[in-house]
């Protein structure tokens, strides 16, 4: 059965030679993906841009090469998944930066109401766009191997959403999803008792914050340090890489 982006399109979109060459040509590690794989992500990039409202604010403008480039990035985590992970949502918010968000929070046992500001560089609405830095996103593609890759981190949390569950899970067969459930709590418990021993992890600490955000952040060291998440999280690096797929981004 086709996605529904696909069925929105008579004739699925393409990118044109001059794109698929400019992409080749800026984004070097498209060459260590097999033929393939790289067909796959053209066709999931062209979807992309077909299908997502990108819009710059706070003065930003974004030159087509680099909405080309944010969508590469965005389409990566989709290479095995397919393009039923671009369902649900239809726009992208990009800020030139870091940008705050109002938070609060309603506290029934106390019926206190808890507000707060949150500088933040990226962030999934379950239903709603995806917003992002992108002085990140420059960072990152500068920088593939070093541990970060906000594109990556926002769009697992959209894949996680699609089963109607932000829990860390995303759509997946029975019987993997059960071994999935199982390795990922227990290192995610690990995770957390570590930290609260006081004790040191390569991977970033915010993978403690919940279920979810351990999943988008061990999700980012697949894609830019795999061999660090095999040697810290083994379980976890052989789901992500039967998931994902191998990452192309750093160089080995």
């Amino acid at each position: 059965m086709k996605s529904l982006i696909a069925r929105l399109f008579s004739r699925p979109p393409a990118l044109t030679p001059d794109q698929d060459a400019q992409l080749r040509a800026e984004l070097p590690w498209l060459a260590r993906l097999d033929p393939e794989r790289r067909e796959r992500l053209t066709a999931l990039v062209a979807l992309f841009l077909a299908g997502k409202t990108i819009t710059p604010l706070h003065g930003l403008v974004l030159e087509p090469h680099q909405r080309l480039h944010l969508a590469a990035l965005a389409c990566l985590p989709l290479l095995e998944f397919g393009a039923q992970g671009l369902a649900g949502w239809s726009q992208v918010v990009v800020y030139p930066g870091a940008f705050r968000v109002h938070r609060q929070h309603h506290h029934e046992d106390t019926g206190v109401l808890e507000e707060w500001q949150e500088d933040l560089a990226g962030e999934s609405w379950e239903h709603g766009p995806l917003v992002l830095s992108w002085d990140d996103i420059l960072a990152d593609l500068a920088d593939p191997g070093a541990g970060f890759q906000l594109v990556v981190h926002e769009m697992a949390h959209k894949l996680d959403a699609l089963d109607g569950a932000m829990d860390g899970t995303p759509p997946l067969p029975a019987p993997w999803q059960r071994e999935w459930a199982r390795d990922f709590q227990a290192a995610y418990d690990d995770f957390c008792a570590l930290l609260d021993a006081g004790g040191d992890s390569p991977i970033d600490a915010y993978a403690a914050e919940a279920p979810e955000e351990f999943f988008a952040v061990t999700s980012e060291y697949h894609f830019s340090a795999p061999d660090l998440l095999a040697a810290h999280m083994p379980a976890v690096a052989g789901h992500l890489r039967r998931f994902y797929g191998a990452s192309p981004l750093p160089a080995n």
